[in-house]
């Protein structure tokens, strides 16, 4: 096989992977679905500013990117950041690297995987603020959130390989995953919206990724916003952790058990 033939055969077998291990379909799909409902059922009739101009939208509107932050960053940073450390422990990525696979197909075929999580949770989260809130789609700036989305999971990717050298066994990587990010979403306005949280949580949020994924991501859904939707700046934000994360990923991940060593 050529080189794009063994990705696309690594990323049909992930995605057969994926979709047959009913644990990673809840937390990586039903779980962000389940908090859109929680809050936007909640909370979805009150309004709320958003971020930026300032525009009064209804909570609803605020949720559906803030729900959409959460699917992508729970469909790379930790879903690879998780599966990658259980396959490491059991043996299969030490397999993988002694096979005529190259590493490159394997990592584009995870990556992809990733990819078309985050777009099918898109769409799903979308539709269900659409048809069960009212929320308005935003289809002149879908390219916007097209770009948004491959930036944010290359990025979050990099960042889930990263993550795995710090993860010493399967046992730690659920908590250790979701303990890097869960903190992250209540200070960076995903769970709260930013008009509750404090000006010092906010610029402490600014420091890392999620929070310029969430800003870049409701931007598009904001009427008060002109143009193309794209948050430039936010997202050189995001890529510059992606960069960050590849680097490390380079020089710390690891294909061998690292429980046992």
């Amino acid at each position: 096989m050529k080189g794009p033939a063994l990705v696309l055969h690594q990323f049909r077998a992930e995605q057969r992977r994926f979709w047959r291990n009913p644990a990673a379909v809840f937390f990586t799909v039903l779980f962000p679905v389940m908090f859109l409902f929680i809050f936007a059922s909640i909370f979805g009739n009150d309004t709320i500013e958003l971020p930026g101009t300032g525009t009064e939208v209804k909570v609803s509107t605020y949720y559906v990117p803030g729900i959409m932050t959460l699917a992508i960053v729970s469909a790379t940073l930790v879903n690879l950041a998780i599966g990658l450390t259980f396959d490491r422990e059991s043996g299969i990525l030490k397999r993988v690297r002694m096979t005529p696979l190259p590493a490159g197909a394997f990592i584009a075929g995870r990556i992809g995987n990733c990819l078309v999580i985050s777009a099918v949770m898109m769409v799903v989260v979308t539709g269900i603020g659409a048809v069960v809130y009212g929320v308005e789609v935003p289809w002149s700036k879908l390219p916007a959130l097209v770009i948004v989305l491959v930036v944010a999971c290359v990025s979050f990717c990099s960042l889930g390989f990263a993550l795995t050298a710090l993860i010493p066994n399967e046992d730690a990587a659920p908590p250790i995953a979701n303990v890097a990010v869960f903190p992250l979403y209540f200070l960076s306005g995903v769970f709260i919206p930013e008009s509750e949280l404090s000006s010092g949580m906010l610029d402490f949020a600014g420091i890392f990724p999620i929070r310029h994924l969430m800003i870049a991501i409701v931007s598009p859904f904001d009427p008060g916003v002109t143009g193309t939707g794209i948050e430039g700046g936010d997202l050189a934000i995001v890529a510059i952790w992606g960069a960050l994360g590849f680097a490390a990923a380079v020089r710390w991940f690891r294909w061998a058990p690292q429980s046992h060593n």
